[in-house]
């Protein structure tokens, strides 16, 4: 069972019997930092709610190439895994914890009957599915139409709002993953911006001194 209050300092949305119920049905899992959540090809007999730490959604290729998507943080699903979930089909995306993670996981039913039942639960559904989607959409745009200094620009601005620190764990071998671009490319957009100031850098770590906040900032 899962602590009630607990649940309603995450989702503090829920109605009181959502939360009753989601205490009743739903159990605790915990992943060490780097350890899967979801892998594609997947399939799901429950989803889950994250209550602590940091989940990384990206799609692989063929090739084992992969590409950033977001990330999920406390009192957020993933909504892609929902819909998979309730449509019974294999996932198209993977997870991974980039912080020792505790999440909440619901069963399948339990998922399907609570958006009958429960109105807070169905807007919380179709809110998990507009966020991401927004996101999508942004990362989808600087891929399509920004350069890759300004997706570079773009990518740690996204890492600062979401870690809240100035300091990324992160090296170019990372940032070249997650933007599908090569380690060479991204080394040298680095040091430009090391050059310029605006950053800092040690071994596999970042230091954000500052940065622009237009959308036209160039490398």
């Amino acid at each position: 069972m899962v602590d009630e209050q607990r649940i309603r300092e995450e989702f503090p949305s829920f109605e009181e019997g959502l939360v009753a119920e989601m205490a009743r049905t739903a159990d605790i899992r915990y992943f060490r930092e780097g350890e899967s959540l979801v892998k594609t090809g997947q399939h799901f007999r429950s989803t889950l709610l994250v209550l602590d730490g940091l989940v990384k959604i990206y799609r692989e290729d063929e090739q084992g190439n992969e590409f950033f998507m977001y990330y999920l943080q406390p009192g957020q699903a993933c909504a892609l895994s929902m819909i998979a979930a309730s449509r019974r089909e294999a996932s198209q995306v993977k997870a991974r914890a980039m912080a020792d993670t505790e999440a909440m996981s619901v069963p399948l039913e339990s998922m399907d009957r609570w958006g009958m039942e429960f109105r807070s639960w169905y807007h919380f559904v179709l809110e998990s599915y507009r966020a991401r989607f927004d996101e999508l959409l942004s990362t989808i745009d600087h891929i399509a139409f920004r350069n890759m200094d300004e997706r570079l620009l773009f990518y740690l601005r996204r890492q600062m709002e979401t870690l809240t620190s100035d300091r990324l764990s992160v090296s170019a071998t990372d940032i070249a993953a997650d933007l599908n671009s090569s380690r060479e490319v991204v080394s040298r957009l680095l040091k430009k911006l090391t050059d310029r100031g605006d950053i800092r850098m040690e071994r596999n770590v970042i230091e954000i001194v500052r940065l622009g906040t237009g959308g036209t900032d160039r490398v």
